[in-house]
């Protein structure tokens, strides 16, 4: 007869506890004074410490930590209805806080860029102005970085967030066909610093995203696949491939992008008084509410304080008294 292996677990389980419900209690050890002296300072020991970490006060934590969502999800093992329940139930603040780190890694995009295709359009490579910056308006519970062009084949509009009950970062771009498509992915190369021959730090990294089949109509049967390469503070590639049908994706077209003006600092710890209210990057650009001065880092940051400054300024206080 042949036994399932949860099964024979679960029997050999409960003929071991049988076997020792039934065994004879051991002997006990023989009294001993320095035994029993030993035993009891290790009680005492064990006690005090229980009783001083019971007495230490609970940490305050942010509303929006990482750690409710880990270890609930964590627990939820794979049943992944017991995930999405305790995702659903997840408070908006701590969905906020999760994308909002998410994006912050690439806080290097921000800023003006210059593009230049490797393909030829009408006899010319394409050039194209745009910039990337903090977009908390368009959707106040998805806050994303959006991008918008002067001239790009591509891309003359796109938002890029983080998706927490799939856990990918969503990409809606728009091009000059006025085509919108979607398209999720995560990182290839996941977000680092290097060393640069300027000897400064420089962060890079690779995400590739994935047009999604629900954005598939309309696009003429092609499925997109598009990529940023970060590869310097000052410096990134958009690569953009396509494929029919169920062919592997091809190469179709780099857009090389270089940064217009100062770079984007990468430091997260050293803005000082110049730290963004909103997004904790580089301050660039002053704001002020009821007398006082503080700093955004892009005009995304900027007109999202000018809504509703109460709000941000309040948020920037419960971090700084819960460091």
């Amino acid at each position: 007869m042949k036994f399932n292996g949860l099964y024979a677990f679960a029997l050999l389980l409960t003929i071991g506890l049988g076997c020792s419900e039934n065994a004879p209690a051991p002997k006990a050890a023989s009294s001993n004074s320095a035994a029993a002296g030993i035993s009891s300072q290790k009680t005492s020991a064990t006690q005090a410490a229980t009783d001083t970490k019971a007495s230490l006060p609970t940490p305050a934590t942010d509303d929006m930590d990482f750690a409710p969502l880990s270890t609930t999800v964590a627990s939820a093992g794979s049943d992944s209805a017991t995930a999405t329940a305790a995702l659903a139930n997840m408070p908006p603040e701590q969905k906020l806080k999760i994308i909002m780190e998410k994006l912050k890694p690439l806080q290097v995009m921000l800023g003006q860029w210059r593009g230049t295709t490797r393909r030829d359009y009408e006899g010319f490579k394409a050039v194209d102005s745009h910039e990337w910056i903090w977009d908390l308006q368009t959707d106040a519970k998805q806050p994303a970085l959006k991008v918008s062009s002067d001239k790009s084949p591509f891309m003359t509009s796109a938002r890029l967030t983080w998706n927490v009950d799939e856990s990918k970062f969503i990409l809606t771009a728009t091009d000059s066909e006025k085509v919108t498509r979607e398209y999720k992915g995560d990182y290839t190369d996941p977000v680092h610093e290097i060393v640069g021959p300027d000897d400064k730090l420089h962060r890079v990294f690779r995400m590739e995203l994935t047009q999604t089949e629900d954005s598939l109509a309309g696009a003429g049967g092609e499925h997109w696949q598009v990529a940023f390469a970060q590869q310097e503070n000052n410096r990134y590639l958009l690569e953009v491939s396509k494929r029919r049908g169920q062919a592997k994706f091809q190469r179709y077209d780099t857009v090389s992008t270089q940064r217009e003006g100062t770079s984007f600092a990468i430091s997260d710890t050293d803005y000082g008084d110049k730290t963004c209210i909103i997004s904790q990057g580089l301050g660039t650009t002053e704001v002020s509410f009821q007398g006082k001065t503080y700093w955004v880092c892009c005009s995304g940051c900027k007109a999202a304080f000018e809504e509703d400054p109460a709000l941000w300024i309040a948020r920037a206080a419960k971090r700084a008294a819960e460091k």
